[in-house]
């Protein structure tokens, strides 16, 4: 009985068209030799220096350029009106006061 089922299933994989091999398939693991982990930091060591390197130059470049210097608005009266001190004085409240 149990060379009939061996037969069997021989023959059902001869029909399949599955290989008759007795090793297992090779693995494919992630690290493969066209993915190398070292290479890849690297790479990407490269890239982050080079990237720290634009911004520092692009910040230096944008910071030395002037920036455009407005007109001071006309002092309007109504902008700043204080009629009244405050209670505590015109120095503030938690300042020495100079005689």
């Amino acid at each position: 009985m149990a060379m009939a089922m061996v037969r069997s299933s021989i023959l059902r994989a001869a029909v399949r068209g599955k290989p008759r091999s007795s090793a297992p398939p090779r693995r494919n693991f992630a690290s493969s030799s066209h993915h190398d982990d070292e290479y890849e930091s690297a790479k990407w060591e490269k890239i982050t220096y080079l990237g720290i390197a634009t911004c520092t130059i692009l910040a230096f470049y944008n910071l030395s350029k002037g920036h455009p210097h407005h007109e001071e608005p006309p002092a309007y009266p109504y902008l700043h009106i204080r009629n009244k001190e405050f209670p505590w004085g015109p120095d503030g409240l938690f300042e020495k006061k100079h005689h």
